[in-house]
């Protein structure tokens, strides 16, 4: 389900209504927890937080004129994305979320390698998530970012 939206206010305004508040709880948690640096923009078509290149001047690898990314949400067909590439980089980050999250929500964990997919759309572990967003800094990120891809 592809959402077509020129910003993150936009691509909110568009997702379907039964989502509407949720991805707007969701946005408004990660807005209000994530270190200052991050800055939020559409990347990749998703709400997203990412380094800007007056910090990063590099961008992302994969494609240098975007801003390095770092968190994202999605509306998909059959749930609601958080895309945490931190989660993907950092084993002590994943373990730690995989650890904790059964104590913040009572389904199990659906997730991929940055990618935790939410099917209920009542029971997204909002204080879970704000948690996450405050233990990785720019800094951290950029660094951790720069260990895993010009290890490569």
């Amino acid at each position: 389900m592809r959402i077509e939206a020129d910003s993150v206010k936009d691509y909110l305004s568009k997702v379907p209504e039964e989502r509407v508040v949720v991805m707007k709880k969701l946005w408004n948690t990660i807005k209000k927890n994530i270190p200052k640096g991050f800055k939020a923009c559409l990347n990749y078509g998703f709400p997203s937080f990412a380094v800007p290149h007056s910090i990063y001047p590099d961008g992302y690898h994969c494609d240098p004129k975007v801003p390095l990314p770092f968190v994202s949400i999605g509306s998909q067909k059959n749930f609601i994305a958080l895309y945490h590439s931190g989660i993907y980089a950092d084993p002590k980050l994943h373990d730690w979320f995989v650890e904790e999250y059964p104590k913040h929500c009572k389904y199990k964990l659906d997730m991929g390698k940055s990618c935790v997919r939410f099917k209920k759309m009542d029971d997204i572990p909002m204080d879970l998530i704000a948690e996450l967003m405050q233990k990785v800094s720019v800094e951290e990120w950029i660094g951790t970012y720069e260990k895993n891809v010009k290890s490569k």
